[in-house]
């Protein structure tokens, strides 16, 4: 095998003297790139180095050639369990929605008049029309079967190889994710996520009593792999919740090397992967990245995903596919909700046999882009001067760091005493890290009202800070 190949060069090298105890290993990239081989191979070779006792990761730098009769070095911060939200001023602010006098920036949705509501009405009225008694039956736990092969040949265009029976309907993709992790794991068990990461994972992790671990996303969007070895060698995690495709906040995805090593190093620690991939069509150069299902197949990943960000939030209609663990997913599914409403499936499935669906993706995702690339004119024209925004490439949030000395919680609080929901960076992490953060949706069509409403958060942020 070609990491077996790459272990054995680099071992002669230690033996031989070339690398000297105490002397950093080339990093994997320069490893995948000098060796031509991917960053998944490059991790195999070092993990195997690691196991052999000739290297030893040290989180965030690189390996390192091990000094004899010293251990490890890193230090790896220990798991804990986030806290459940309970500020009054928060879930005020995540129960605002039926409030028309907030503008929410702080939701990251699309707005209804760039989903195409009108054909989706139109869906429900013609499967209620002719399918009515399933329409307001009981639908089959593991969703309608139709929708199911339309889901696995959308797969198959990506080149992604899907069997509709491991498919299984949920009421939105945090379902699946809920209970992916119901089934992976019990109470007191290790999780890993990413960090920032979206708020109802970690709700989620809270609320099934498990402790979390966090990964930091790099500034380019992508992983610290040696330190994620690092953590998945220090304990037992039994899963990971990872965004790999336009993370939220980020908006940033791992590349193709990146994803693969990631697989490695779980899948060689026996930890399984609960992807979520609810962001993936929402590329805004239109270049869909593929989900991790791509480079496994399904023995060590589980995805989730929805039509929430792309067709229609209010009808709930996810999926996950189960892999290896459909059975117990599907048990799972049938002692917790025995399945979902039929008639949101039905006119789903009615869409996608009418309807391009790639033809809509291309034009939300244009609007999406244009969205971002005007608020962030905007940010740059009313926000005061060290103000920092990141590059996201696609999905549907802005993250942005306030001036230095700056309290997101607090302004979050005036931003909604102005009428304007903006969400606090803390929440999106397990320890409240980014509190000179916040999150912006920009799934808001950019006009007039989205420019003032940015110049009052600027006003704000100028005034507080």
């Amino acid at each position: 095998m070609l990491y077996k190949n790459l272990a054995r060069l680099l071992r002669l090298q230690i033996q031989q003297g070339g690398l000297g105890p105490g002397e950093r290993l080339p990093s994997i990239r320069q490893l995948a790139a000098s060796h031509q081989v991917s960053a998944a191979t490059a991790v195999q070779a070092c993990l195997q180095l690691e196991r052999e006792g000739l290297a030893e990761a040290r989180p965030r730098i690189g390996y390192f050639v091990r000094v004899a009769g010293q251990g490890l070095i890193s230090t790896v911060p220990p798991p804990r369990a986030p806290a459940l939200i309970s500020n009054p001023a928060l879930l005020d602010l995540l129960l605002v929605d039926d409030n028309a006098t907030i503008l929410p920036l702080h939701a990251a949705r699309p707005a209804p008049s760039l989903l195409p509501d009108a054909t989706i009405a139109a869906a429900l009225s013609r499967s209620l029309r002719r399918h009515r008694e399933q329409s307001l039956g009981y639908a089959p736990p593991q969703g309608y079967a139709p929708l199911r092969r339309q889901i696995a040949q959308r797969y198959a265009s990506m080149g992604v190889t899907v069997d509709a029976d491991e498919i299984i309907v949920t009421a939105g993709a945090m379902e699946a994710i809920t209970m992916a992790l119901r089934v992976l794991t019990r109470p007191g068990d290790i999780v890993l996520v990413e960090t920032p990461t979206y708020q109802g994972i970690l709700q989620t992790v809270a609320t099934l009593g498990l402790q979390v671990l966090e990964l930091p996303r790099l500034r380019d969007g992508g992983l610290d792999l040696v330190l994620l070895e690092s953590l998945l060698a220090k304990q037992a995690v039994r899963a990971a919740v990872m965004v790999p495709n336009f993370s939220n906040p980020l908006g940033l995805s791992l590349d193709d090397d990146t994803k693969q090593a990631l697989l490695a190093c779980c899948a060689h620690h026996g930890t399984v992967l609960v992807e979520d991939d609810i962001y993936g069509d929402l590329a805004w150069d239109d270049s869909r990245p593929p989900p991790l299902r791509r480079w496994n197949d399904g023995g060590a990943v589980i995805t989730c995903t929805s039509f929430s960000k792309t067709l229609s939030p209010g009808l709930r209609v996810g999926w996950m596919l189960g892999g290896a663990w459909t059975g117990e997913l599907l048990r799972a599914k049938y002692f917790s909700t025995v399945g979902n409403a039929a008639l949101p499936q039905l006119a789903i499935s009615d869409y996608l046999a009418r309807h391009d669906l790639e033809r809509h993706l291309r034009k939300l995702r244009r609007a999406l882009a244009g969205n971002a690339s005007h608020m962030r004119a905007a940010i740059d024209r009313h926000w005061p001067a060290g103000t920092r925004m990141g590059e996201p490439r696609g999905g549907l949030s802005l993250w942005i760091q306030l001036p230095a000395g700056s309290d997101a919680a607090v302004f979050s609080r005036a931003a909604l005493a102005q009428g304007v929901g903006v969400m606090p960076g803390h929440v999106f992490s397990g320890n409240g890290d980014y509190r000179d953060h916040v999150r912006l949706s920009c799934g808001l069509p950019f006009d007039q009202s989205i420019d003032a409403a940015l110049r009052r958060l600027g006003v704000i942020a100028a005034s507080l800070f």
